[in-house]
């Protein structure tokens, strides 16, 4: 069972930056994949940012060019600098990594974007 820690989240306003972070533990092995995704009120879970199974990074149309994400491998730990954030990045943002076929979630962190 793999368990992800998800912290950053927060109120910030329109223009403004935050970082989150997501660590899955030092002992987890295998990982595939590792990034993380959104959702906002009425719509459907999207791609923010991950690294995909052959080490490249994919980023949602919506981001690129504001967010980038990294990671620390002997940690586990991927980031997610968010900058020049807009009212429509408001959602929740979910950890995601996939390791021998499976896909974990972490609990969710609310990132909310006032105008």
């Amino acid at each position: 069972q793999v368990q992800l820690v998800e912290s950053g989240g927060g109120l910030v306003e329109a223009g403004g930056s935050l970082r989150l972070s997501c660590a899955a533990g030092r002992t987890v092995v295998n990982i595939a994949a590792m990034g993380w995704y959104r959702q906002a009120p009425g719509k459907e879970r999207e791609l923010v940012a991950r690294f995909a199974t052959d080490g490249r990074i994919n980023y949602g149309d919506s981001v690129k060019g504001r967010f980038a994400i990294s990671r620390n491998k002997l940690r586990n730990t991927v980031y997610l600098q968010m900058d020049s954030l807009k009212p429509e990045d408001t959602a929740v943002y979910y950890c995601f990594l996939q390791r021998l076929g499976t896909d974990y979630w972490g609990q969710g962190t609310q990132v909310t974007v006032s105008s």
